[in-house]
């Protein structure tokens, strides 16, 4: 299944979208094609399980520009900043 994260740049473009949504498709899930959320930093993207609403009923989750996205089990959620590995020699 590969990385259980996946981070989704400020600025994203075409190709991070077509990362994301393959990303996604390897863990049952997808881009919601009916939020699209523009801003200063990027777009941000809702994401929900394929086929709609999660079990317990809940719309997804929306991801913003710079977020780090998380997969446990079967959930999605925003990686804690502890969790997102720091590039060597950054401060």
């Amino acid at each position: 299944m590969g990385s259980t994260t996946f981070e989704w740049p400020r600025g994203a473009g075409e190709r991070d979208t077509a990362a994301l949504e393959l990303w996604l498709a390897a863990r049952g899930w997808e881009v919601d094609p009916t939020v699209f959320m523009a801003g200063g930093l990027g777009p941000a993207v809702q994401v929900q399980p394929i086929g709609g609403a999660g079990q317990d009923g809940e719309p997804g989750l929306l991801i913003l520009p710079g977020e780090t996205v998380e997969y446990a089990r079967d959930r999605m959620r925003i990686a804690p900043r502890a969790a997102v590995p720091v590039a060597c020699g950054a401060p």
